[in-house]
This record gives C-alpha cells, sequence and structure tokens, in this order.
C-alpha cells in the first residue's frame, strides 16, 4: 500500500506538471482593444525557412472611403419645367393641323389654324375702337375752338363768363373721352396681336402657335373638329398637343427612407442606364418630394440630366448611385485577406516568423485594396502576399 500511495503521488504531480507545461505552450488568449480574440494558435515559419522568405509583410495604411452608397432604381420622365399644354383660346372649327406627333418643333411655328367666329369679333371692334377714337378727336376739336372763341368774347365783354365755364368743362370731357378711346383702341389692337391677325381683313385664320421648342408628345386634335364653346365645360380647356422640350430630362427614382439623409439638391449623382450599358451619366438631384410613401417608404427624387444628343427617352430604366459620407479607414491589398468558414482573415505578424490569424470585417474596394471596417488597426504589420501559404498551417 504505501509503494502503491507513492507511484499514485508521483504520478499526479507528473500530471499536474504536465498541465502546467500545457498552460505555458499555449497561453490563454488575450483581448484585443477591437473586441476580437489575439493570441491564438500562432502560425510560426522559421524566418531562415524558404516559406518564410515567399512572404511579403507590409504596414496596414489608411484610405478616405466612402462608408455609405445610395443605389436606387430609377426611369427617365420629362420635365414638368419644360413641357407646354397648347389650348385653344379661341372658340371655332380646326381647319388644318401641320404639326403631327412626334415632329420637332420651334418656338412661334403653326401647329392649328383654326376659323373662328372671335376673329371677326376683334377686328371689329378693333375697327370700331379706331372710329370712337376719330369722333372724340373731333369733338376735342370742336370743344377747344368753342372755349377759344367763348374767351374772345368774354375778354371783349361781349359774352358772360359761365360761357366760358361751360366751354372748360367740355374741353375736359372731351380729354376724358379720348383718353377712354385710346385706351380702348390699344386693348383692341393688342387682342388682334395676340391672336395674329391683321386689323382691316375678315374671315382670317387663327394660327395656334408653338409656345416653346420642342417635341410633339400628345396630339389630340384633327380637322375638322370644333373647339370652344360648342364643346362642354371640361373639353374646353382640353389641351390640342403637348410639346416637351427634351434638351433636358429628369431621371426620377424612389430613395428608401433610411438613404434620404444623403440626398440633397444640387449634388451630382451617377446615373445608368439599361440601354446604354458599360456608360455612366452624370446628373444634378433638382427636386425632393415633399411627403414619404406610405406604402414604400419612398422618397421621390428628381434628378436633371441634359440630353443635348436626345439619346435619352422618357420612360428608360436604370440605375442612380450617390455616395455618402467618406471617411479614413484601414486597407490591406485584396492579395492579402482569405477566406475561412466563410469568414475574411489576414495574417498579423507578432514577432519574427510568428503570425497571428485575425478575422476582419470588410468594407468596399478601391482598386487592389479592400477597407477594413473592424478587427484591424493602422500601423499593424500584416501579410500582403503569400497569405494562402499559411492558411492551412
Amino acid at each position: 500500500m504505501g509503494v502503491a500511495g507513492a507511484a499514485g503521488f508521483l504520478a499526479g504531480c507528473e500530471g499536474a506538471g504536465d498541465a502546467k507545461a500545457s498552460r505555458i505552450e499555449n497561453p490563454p488568449a488575450a483581448v484585443s482593444s477591437t473586441g476580437l480574440p489575439q493570441g491564438l494558435p500562432l502560425v510560426v515559419v522559421p524566418p531562415e525557412s524558404p516559406r518564410f522568405k515567399q512572404l511579403r509583410i507590409a504596414t496596414v495604411e489608411t484610405q478616405s472611403f466612402v462608408t455609405e452608397e445610395v443605389v436606387a432604381p430609377a426611369r427617365i420622365t420629362i420635365n414638368p419645367n419644360r413641357m407646354s399644354r397648347v389650348l385653344p383660346f379661341v372658340q371655332g372649327r380646326v381647319l388644318t393641323v401641320p404639326a403631327k406627333l412626334g415632329d420637332t418643333v420651334e418656338q412661334g411655328q403653326a401647329l392649328v389654324t383654326m376659323d373662328s367666329p372671335d376673329a371677326d369679333a376683334a377686328v371689329s371692334a378693333f375697327l370700331q375702337a379706331e372710329a370712337t377714337e376719330r369722333q372724340t378727336r373731333v369733338t376735342l376739336a370742336k370743344t377747344g375752338a368753342d372755349l377759344t372763341r367763348a374767351r374772345k368774347l368774354f375778354e371783349a365783354q361781349a359774352g358772360p363768363e359761365k360761357d366760358v365755364l361751360s366751354a372748360q368743362n367740355d374741353l375736359a370731357t372731351a380729354l376724358t373721352a379720348l383718353d377712354n378711346a385710346q385706351a380702348n383702341t390699344s386693348q383692341t389692337r393688342r387682342k388682334l396681336e395676340l391672336l395674329g391677325l391683321k386689323p382691316n381683313d375678315f374671315h382670317q385664320p387663327v394660327v395656334v402657335r408653338a409656345p416653346i421648342s420642342g417635341v410633339i408628345t400628345d396630339i389630340s386634335v384633327t380637322p375638322g373638329e370644333y373647339r370652344g364653346a360648342v364643346m362642354s365645360a371640361s373639353d374646353a380647356t382640353a389641351p390640342l398637343m403637348s410639346v416637351a422640350d427634351l434638351s433636358t430630362v429628369w431621371v426620377s427614382s424612389d430613395v428608401p427612407e433610411p438613404f434620404i439623409r444623403f440626398v440633397r439638391v444640387g449634388e451630382p449623382v451617377s446615373i445608368s442606364l439599361v440601354a446604354y450599358p458599360g456608360e455612366t451619366f452624370t446628373g444634378r438631384v433638382a427636386r425632393l418630394a415633399r411627403t414619404l410613401d406610405p406604402q414604400t417608404r419612398t422618397l421621390k427624387v428628381h434628378v436633371d440630366l441634359p440630353n443635348p444628343a436626345g439619346r435619352f427617352v422618357p420612360e428608360m430604366f436604370g440605375t442612380i448611385r450617390h455616395e455618402g459620407p467618406v471617411r479614413r479607414l484601414p486597407v490591406v491589398p485584396a492579395a492579402a485577406i482569405v477566406q475561412e468558414y466563410g469568414r475574411p482573415e489576414v495574417f498579423v505578424e507578432r514577432g519574427p516568423g510568428q503570425f497571428e490569424r485575425r478575422s476582419i470585417t470588410t468594407g468596399g474596394q478601391a482598386g487592389e485594396v479592400v477597407a477594413v471596417l473592424a478587427g484591424l488597426e493602422a500601423g499593424a504589420r500584416v501579410v500582403v502576399d503569400g497569405a494562402p501559404l499559411l492558411k492551412g498551417q
């Protein structure tokens, strides 16, 4: 029993010694300031070995990176600020429609001609106004002459003073009548100018002209139709056609609520279109909607996109991209990152020939370098070439 007890005691001491030695060779993992474990089994490569000579080690530097980016589907629409609906401004029958759907028209070009009684009424009103003005001028001349004669008679004591006062009153009335007649003549002449009519001709057609230069995107009139009083109240104001200036178009997109804070009016936006793969266009935010769509939780954003060559057609589909805030982050070459069970990892140098396996969280990539969001700090030395040689160690 004494021998057995001694043997057991010695065995217990040896076991304790082995456990102690094991703890020394594999010390417990420390925790870094990033909250990730350090000191997990190191990969040791003797500095004098051929494998070590295949490794290249570099210091982690920082670089400016976009931390968040707005990406949303979009489509091209007509800029409502550059669109005009052509309305009939007189009553009558449509004679001709020289313009056709899809035509490119210049400002002032004839679009529709109409036979309208309003044209004859406008000419008649102008002629009457001119006649009234001439009559008031004749009356003014007569009252002026009457006042002169009354004053001479009064000065010669051949006429009473009341005749002078009466003549002065008649003259003032004639002056007022002339002012009114001139105003009426100017008003009727202005109406003729707006209708594009000559002052002395009846039965003139009224020409509806293009208010702006652009493309006819919609047309709803044909020769022989009546527009105006013979139509219903709603149809009376229906446009004859629509003209859109497509030299600048809108790119409309629904931006999700979490990214609205990154978009501001006037900021540049990158645009890619399905119709032109591989090309990127640049526009500027023109308008943000004032209300959020309660169903989709998105905000309508409109971007101005120049279209001098006419390549962009309404209803084209594409995508808008807008970069969020920029901050400096640690970066490593893409070759320094290895994948272990789906996690990105790098090897950090802990000493000559000693490397620690470090899990990291990666961000965006710019060229050959990848941003590191967590798990690695600037100044650390990592294996940037030959990392796959250490993966299986």
